[in-house]
């Protein structure tokens, strides 16, 4: 009920009296279901008010809502708001949005004619995700970053695989990696690969097509591991609050610092994942492999911390989930965010501004404090030890004592 979200007995009445009156209540109940906390609540239904004695002005009935809603806002970036009067505002643009997701819902208004998706337009891409998910085992997660390069490769070169040829398949992934760095232009030559190799074993194209893009140049273990220092990593795993929010924050960053874990598997954990009597947690990674890592005391302690003090009531079977309205499910975009939120607290500059960094940090800890490179490996689930062996030049005190100086010149 509305009298439950809302003290104000003046904007209950503007509410009761106004287009919205009908499915005030509900809604009113919808937002406080979603999460929403009382003060955002309020805040809200103060601009569904607003909204609503604009749209009463302006002579729009309840069957008006989206005709109303595109000309408030048309209003809004045209005429400058009065502060603390009442009227509409950008709050009562947020509030109409949410109360017409509402009224689609209910059923009340229908729903907006969403465009094809993209495997609509090309029914090509829907069998490449199929075949490479049963076949090759790939993530949504990477089919979904295979699929942004490959809706540019069906606009560029159109879906008949009768009319590509060599020169047109190079000068795509060219014209396409042009403006990225290394590691994005390999990733598009990756895309392209996968998706001929898909349409010579379906017979679609001849075999070999693939072969006609060359890799980018790249040396293999030509750089070096880019880390945080280690009290950087404590600095930026003490820097979370004793609240909700500090509590998981705390839990995602010890399992991205300890376990290396990646973004998108932090994420993706579900309940059954934590094997408290064993002491261990199942890890689901690339290739969709499912595989258990001991799981720390102190990672443990801080799981178990938030799952008491911090989580939502949610119904969801994820471990992480968002504090604040609309909740649901942590994404993998969210799981970086909380690192650069930290990274941010404490004023660290890092060499990579997301979640991947941990992962390093976490690599380079093990191995200068003795770990072989076969216990890294299998810790970061790594599927060739050529990988790991990345990680090999991280100790720079060791490399300068064996560095030879160059001729004529003094030793580093």
């Amino acid at each position: 009920m509305l009298g439950q979200h809302l003290p104000s007995p003046v904007t209950q009445k503007r509410l009761r009296s106004g287009p919205a009156a009908g499915h005030i209540d509900q809604f009113a109940d919808w937002l406080h279901g979603r999460g929403y906390r009382q003060r955002s609540l309020e805040d809200l239904l103060r601009g569904l008010a607003g909204w609503t004695d604009w749209m009463s002005s302006a002579e729009l009935t309840a069957a008006d809502v989206l005709r109303a809603f595109t000309e408030c806002k048309a209003r809004l970036e045209t005429t400058h708001r009065v502060r603390y009067a009442r009227g509409i505002s950008r709050i009562s643009i947020v509030a109409a949005s949410l109360y017409i997701q509402f009224l689609r819902e209910q059923g009340v208004i229908p729903a907006p004619d969403a465009p094809p998706a993209a495997t609509e337009r090309w029914p090509m891409l829907d069998s490449f995700r199929s075949w490479m998910h049963q076949h090759r085992g790939l993530t949504d997660s990477t089919l979904d970053l295979y699929q942004g390069i490959l809706i540019d490769f069906f606009e560029r070169l159109g879906d008949d695989p009768r009319r590509y040829t060599a020169d047109a398949l190079r000068a795509f992934v060219f014209e396409r990696a042009r403006p990225h760095g290394i590691d994005r232009a390999k990733s598009i030559v990756v895309a392209v690969r996968a998706l001929l190799r898909f349409l010579a074993a379906t017979g679609a194209c001849p075999a070999g097509l693939e072969y006609a893009i060359p890799n980018f140049a790249s040396w293999e273990l030509s750089s070096v591991p880019r880390f945080l220092k280690a009290d950087d990593v404590e600095r930026v795993i003490n820097s979370c609050g004793t609240d909700a929010n500090g509590l998981r924050d705390r839990a995602v960053l010890l399992l991205l610092a300890r376990l290396g874990l990646r973004a998108s598997e932090v994420a993706g954990l579900v309940c059954t994942d934590l094997d408290w009597d064993n002491g261990r947690i199942g890890v689901c990674g690339k290739g969709r492999r499912r595989e258990w890592l001991p799981l720390p005391q102190e990672v443990g302690v801080a799981i178990r911390r938030y799952l008491r003090h911090g989580r939502s009531p949610l119904t969801t079977a994820h471990v992480f989930t968002k504090v604040l309205a609309p909740r649901g499910p942590l994404t993998r975009a969210a799981v970086t965010h909380i690192v650069r939120s930290a990274l941010r607290r404490t004023g660290i500059t890092a060499p990579i501004n997301g979640a991947h960094v941990l992962r390093h940090s976490a690599a380079t800890a093990m191995l200068r404090h003795g770990a072989s490179l076969a216990s890294v490996a299998a810790v970061l689930r790594h599927r060739s030890s050529r990988v790991t062996m990345h990680y090999a030049k991280v100790d720079f005190e060791l490399l300068a004592e064996v560095a030879q100086p160059w001729p004529e010149a003094l030793s580093c």
